[in-house]
């Protein structure tokens, strides 16, 4: 139970809303946990929670109930139970305010010793998930009776040495505590503020509790005040307001079908993506890029702010925008194997925690990933296609091009035609492909797949972004660079099909190992290859097939590692989970070649899941379990972020890809064909942008099954064609030609 806003998340123990010491709860800023314990006392013992939960993505209210006592603080066996009541309501914004309340509901006076518990032990979220503590620093505690304030201030250094470079590194953080317009005043001891209340019956004692964080030199103050449930906005909320204001709304009329669902789980979809903004990253009101999830990833992730922000591209393009500027910045300029940079690497993550700081991980500006390289040139394609903007476009071809020409000389260092990954660093990130954590690529045997390993995904994800800038530079006059980077990206198709298809399996491996062993296991990284376009049409349908079998999908949606595997885990994190963000492009991969029955099961699976998680929410990933009468749903995967950007922003390609939305901004030209199942009848996209048009479309079953759309707002130029895709395995010459026709007549 958590709520964040920017890098500062209050994460909270879900028993009573508290924070504990030897637990992974904390007030997290920059990856530093803050404060390590917060906990209210009265007389001595924890209140009884009676109903504790985030109200908004930034906002938590809990409220217990205590036994009320005499004057004198003592229990009578004359009081009634549960007639004080103890109401916080926190919100978070850089720093924490809290109102405390005590609202008397008895007929007599009550005196309460109210305590708040406080420490800090600026720990490194990453030592709390490795349960071993590796900086060394000195702690200091003060108390400021006049200004009733409590002072937790930490200081470290650490002596580092990498590849033959050495240095020292410092850090200075601290945690400041104020008590404001309390009813009564504070003292402090041991590690506790303390409060002697008295209330009148039905009276009201009140205070408030402002936390502030101080990283190196910066403080970073609360952003909210008292009552701020009323309608309090600041500068950020007025951001996040105008991104769910000015993107596309989608609306469907409310039956006993899905449709509520779907568009409760959309509308909160859009809330989390704008929650997630890292405010201190933008460049410009409409050009920023999400966090990857809270409570832990509140960072700049390379890959995770691109996929989730193509993924969203049918809300707006601001995502893009911000997300190509920002990376741009921390593209590899030297060559560093601690943090594994190189010329033209884009990043994978962009931290600042203590360890980062202090140089004894690599986070601070790490380069373990091959995927972030290779989306980039998608991610600017897509903004293309959607804003057909050539100034905006211009200023990051350079860096696309930059991030191939890395994947082309490093990446596929062996030459062997195939692009792989390895670690050079003395904190090595062993596996960097789509699936990065340490025990996730295993042979079809359990054991584990040693680096270099070239994973088939990677190489769907190279031929992709080959493809589409070649299709960029085309419009860029830039025609020579354009038919060699398609010629690489033909061959790459040729030769992947030929080396990575298992004809006895009927299904693609999931890569090849530093021995050049085929590692055979069954996964769901194929259905990467199907979104990409890299798989020849004859094996398209066999490995849909796979992908929807018993072993890899779940009920749920495909698991990570097929259910047959000896080293399936469905609580693993790559091993047999299910992963909303994967699901999302199988779908739109799917629907790519014709297979909207495929599509359909995996979107609805996700829709069905959605309706039983809060707020209909999916989370980062959940369980493998099978859907069954033994499992009529999956268990939660226990450290998942939620919200998590790239979870959120795959719900809109799943509506994209029950539409069959291709936009072609540069060209005027947005390609609808739009197949609407019986669960959802009706869809309608408000304020849909392509270019420098919008238009609200609105996309109805009709009677003999088919779906239908009708324009029925539009400013700006916009041909709206209904056309299947064009690399659909079900659609004929003729539909294409006639579907062509009735929209131009429409």
């Amino acid at each position: 139970m958590h709520v964040h806003q920017n890098r500062t998340v209050l994460a909270l123990q879900i028993a009573d809303g508290f924070i504990a010491p030897e637990g992974k709860a904390g007030l997290f800023v920059d990856d530093t946990r803050i404060l390590s314990r917060y906990a209210w006392f009265v007389d001595g013992r924890p209140p009884e929670p009676a109903g504790l939960s985030s109200v908004e993505p930034r906002s938590w209210l809990g409220y217990y109930m205590i036994e009320s006592g005499a004057p004198d603080g003592r229990s009578t066996s004359r009081s009634p139970r549960e007639t004080v009541e103890l109401r916080l309501s926190r919100f978070v914004g850089d720093g924490v305010h809290e109102d405390v309340d005590l609202t008397s509901f008895t007929q007599e006076p009550v005196v309460l010793a109210l305590e708040l518990a406080l420490d800090g032990d600026f720990a490194d979220v990453n030592e709390l998930e490795d349960r071993e503590r590796k900086q060394r620093g000195a702690i200091t505690c003060s108390w400021n009776a006049a200004a009733c304030e409590l002072s937790i201030d930490y200081r470290a250094e650490h002596r580092w040495a990498h590849h033959g470079r050495s240095g020292v590194a410092r850090i200075e953080r601290a945690a400041r505590v104020r008590v404001r317009n309390a009813s009564s005043p504070p003292s402090y001891s041991r590690g506790r503020i303390a409060f002697r209340v008295e209330l009148a019956p039905q009276a009201r004692w009140h205070a408030c509790v402002e936390t502030s964080a101080r990283i190196e030199e910066e403080w970073l103050e609360p952003r909210y005040g008292c009552r701020s449930f009323a309608g309090v906005q600041n500068d950020r909320d007025v951001s996040r307001g105008t991104f769910e204001h000015a993107s596309t709304t989608i609306r469907a009329p409310g039956s006993d079908t899905l449709a509520p669902i779907a568009i409760a789980a959309l509308e909160q979809a859009k809330r989390d993506l704008a929650a997630l903004r890292l405010d201190d990253l933008d460049h410009g009101e409409r050009a920023w890029l999400p966090a990857a999830g809270s409570p832990i990833y509140l960072a700049l992730f390379g890959r995770d702010c691109l996929t989730a922000a193509w993924q969203a591209a049918l809300l707006s393009t601001h995502m893009l925008d911000g997300s190509l500027a920002e990376l741009r910045r921390w593209q590899g300029e030297r060559d560093d194997p601690w943090n594994e940079e190189q010329p033209g690497r884009l990043p994978h993550q962009v931290r600042n925690g203590p360890l980062a700081a202090l140089s004894i991980e690599p986070w601070a500006r790490h380069y373990g990933a091959v995927t972030t390289s290779a989306f980039y040139p998608v991610a600017l394609s897509e903004l293309w296609h959607w804003s057909g903007d050539r100034a905006r476009i211009e200023p990051l071809v350079e860096p696309a091009l930059d991030a191939i020409r890395w994947l082309n000389t490093q990446s596929d260092a062996d030459r062997d035609g195939f692009y792989d990954y390895r670690s050079r660093s003395e904190r090595p990130q062993r596996h960097q492909g789509w699936k990065d954590s340490p025990d996730a690529i295993v042979h079809e045997d359990g054991t584990q797949a040693e680096p270099p390993i070239a994973t088939c995904e990677e190489q769907g994800f190279v031929y992709l972004a080959k493809l589409h800038m070649s299709e960029l530079l085309f419009w860029l006059d830039r025609r020579d660079e354009a038919r060699v980077l398609y010629r690489e990206a033909s061959e790459l198709k040729e030769r992947f099909n030929e080396r990575f298809w298992m004809e006895d399996e009927g299904f693609f491996a999931v890569g090849f190992d530093r021995e050049g062993h085929m590692i055979r296991s069954i996964t769901s990284n194929p259905g990467h290859c199907l979104a990409c376009g890299i798989v020849d049409d004859a094996l398209v349908e066999p490995t849909a097939a796979r992908l929807l079998s018993r072993e890899l999908f779940s009920g749920w949606g495909v698991r990570t590692l097929s259910s047959d595997h000896p080293a399936y885990n469905p609580y693993s994190y790559h091993r047999g989970s299910v992963w909303p963000v994967e699901q999302a492009t199988f779908a739109l991969g799917l629907v790519r070649y014709g297979l909207r029955r495929h599509a359909e099961m995996i979107i609805r699976a996700q829709l069905e899941a959605a309706a039983i998680f809060e707020h209909h929410r999916l989370p980062e990933l959940f369980a493998g379990h099978p859907r069954d009468e033994e499992h009529p749903f999956p268990a939660l995967y226990v450290n998942a972020c939620s919200p998590q950007a790239w979870s959120a922003s795959a719900l809109f390609t799943m509506i994209q890809s029950m539409l069959g939305l291709y936009p072609y901004a540069p060209l005027h030209l947005l390609l609808v064909d739009p197949v609407l199942p019986p669960w959802l009848p009706e869809l309608t996209l408000e304020g849909l942008r392509v270019g420098e048009a919008s238009a609200t479309i609105r996309f109805a079953r009709t009677p003999k099954g088919t779906t239908d759309f009708e324009v029925r707002e539009q400013r700006g130029r916009l041909h709206v064609v209904k056309q299947p895709s064009p690399w659909s395995l079900t659609a004929s010459l003729g539909e294409r030609l006639k579907d062509t026709l009735v929209s131009l007549i429409k």
